[in-house]
């Protein structure tokens, strides 16, 4: 009877300190944490960026404690990270940018103005085409602003907390890219 107790302990004891498995979407294993500086941030969702019935990248957002609010998301002033993974073979630079800008209007409600200056600066960092396997990571920290990264190739750094809050809600927003890839990255 004493074995058994010990070995039930132990089984929860290791099932407790066994990292959590990346999570597999649209056959992309997306990490279970992400560095952003100096902070481990951890998965607190993904799903899958869809247009037209093609699945076009996996998307995973990271944290440092899981949130389901994307309000609380978008407004945050702290360190957080969004990763794509793209599965579709082909995006144009063109076809992202174009997604950019519709993003941060929605995001925006149209008000662009006042970021005018740094959505140019992020667009002009999506010159390639984004071919299956790419990974395109954004970070934010607050001392530095967000910075994007994409085929492990750091592209540049954009400061602002109000850019920051039109980037991630361009996922997260009352308007987002894709409804199913904002539930999923909350983690619903």
């Amino acid at each position: 009877m004493m074995i058994k107790k010990i070995v039930v302990v132990v089984f929860f004891a290791l099932t407790m300190i066994t990292p959590v498995q990346a999570k597999e979407i649209g056959s992309v294993n997306l990490p279970d944490t992400i560095m952003a500086g100096k902070e481990q941030l951890i998965l607190n969702g993904a799903g899958l960026r869809k247009k037209y019935f093609v699945k076009v990248y996996a998307g995973g957002l990271y944290l440092r404690k899981k949130e389901g609010n994307a309000n609380k998301i978008i407004h945050a002033d702290e360190p957080m990270a969004i990763r794509m993974q793209f599965i579709y073979d082909g995006v144009s630079g063109k076809e992202l940018v174009d997604a950019w800008n519709e993003g941060f209007s929605n995001a925006t409600m149209g008000n662009l103005g006042p970021i005018r200056e740094n959505i140019d600066k992020f667009n002009s960092f999506f010159t390639e085409e984004a071919r299956k396997g790419d990974i395109y990571d954004i970070i934010y920290t607050p001392e530095e602003g967000a910075t994007v990264s994409m085929k492990g190739k750091l592209m540049g750094t954009i400061r602002g907390l109000d850019f920051k809050k039109a980037l991630f809600a361009i996922w997260l927003g009352e308007k987002p890219v894709d409804n199913s890839l904002k539930q999923g990255m909350l983690g619903k």
